[in-house]
């Protein structure tokens, strides 16, 4: 084999990790997890706020 088919073999193992990593992330079991992670940084917003408000 020369440097071409490493390339080439090594450019499909890559386009098959990153499908893979896009079908991970936006897949339907970790929607739930992820929009929880996504509003919890609002709600510890929320929650300082009315910490300082009772200061």
């Amino acid at each position: 084999m020369d440097y071409g088919t490493y390339r080439g073999i090594y450019t499909l193992i890559l386009l098959v990790l990153f499908l893979l990593i896009v079908y991970w992330a936006y897949g339907k079991k970790r929607k739930n997890k992820f929009d929880d992670i996504a509003s919890s940084i609002l709600e510890d917003d929320v929650e300082d706020k009315k910490n300082s408000k009772e200061s």
